[in-house]
């Protein structure tokens, strides 16, 4: 058994297995940790889970705000229970459901995040970051390949961090606490940009520097 919790939030997952019901609550505990709207997959191969076992899952998961739970499964007798228990159940044959699980435990590289990302949020992508809105005081986002924030950079800001030093930072307005790209940190200015074009961030000369960003046609 084996469920899959996406961070609606954040684009994170989040792959966690048991085997025994009994460690449903320490399972939880670790889920109910996770903040912002989640979407949790429970993926049931050849097993027959009887719908007072799914009843522990939905009251475990009725306790953690904003959440959608999913039920896929090739046991009919699983996906009868879960639907009793009005929880949204997929009979898939074995052969699929094993790809739709692959699928769904894979981490997505690139992420697109819409919306403020406020003081304490933390995003981080394996791949580039692109964010559709402002980062506050407080924030950090980082990412393996390039962060692109289409609002107000004013939190901290680390691309490259696998050691790509032809990563790079962009912003519509940047104005950070620091960025850090590859093993290059560079404190914010304190003054406010009083540019009004987008710019960009990246190492030149083994220092950071900021220049207009062009959008090539």
């Amino acid at each position: 058994m084996k469920i899959v919790i996406n961070n609606l939030k954040s684009q994170s997952l989040e792959n966690i297995s048991f085997e025994n019901w009994d460690d449903i609550h320490e399972t939880f505990k670790k889920i109910s940790l996770m903040k912002g709207p989640l979407e949790a997959k429970f993926f049931a191969i050849n097993e027959s889970i009887s719908a007072d076992q799914l009843s522990k899952l939905k009251i475990n998961f009725d306790k953690i705000n904003n959440f959608s739970l999913f039920i896929y499964s090739n046991n009919r007798d699983t996906i009868i229970a879960g639907n009793s228990l009005k929880i949204d159940s997929t009979f898939v044959r074995e052969k699929e459901l094993k790809k739709l699980l692959l699928l769904n435990s894979k981490k997505k590289d690139d992420i697109l995040h819409e919306g403020t990302v406020r003081s304490g949020d933390r995003i981080s992508s394996n791949g580039n970051l692109c964010i559709i809105g402002d980062v506050n005081p407080g924030a950090i986002v980082s990412a393996k390949k390039n962060i692109y924030v289409w609002g107000k950079l004013l939190g901290i800001a680390f691309a490259g961090k696998g050691g790509d030093n032809n990563a790079s930072i962009s912003s519509l307005y940047l104005n950070p606490l620091q960025l850090r790209i590859a093993d290059v940190i560079a404190i914010g200015p304190k003054e406010k940009p009083r540019n009004s074009y987008p710019e960009i961030a990246l190492i030149d000369n083994k220092i950071i520097i900021i220049k207009p960003y062009l959008i090539k046609t």
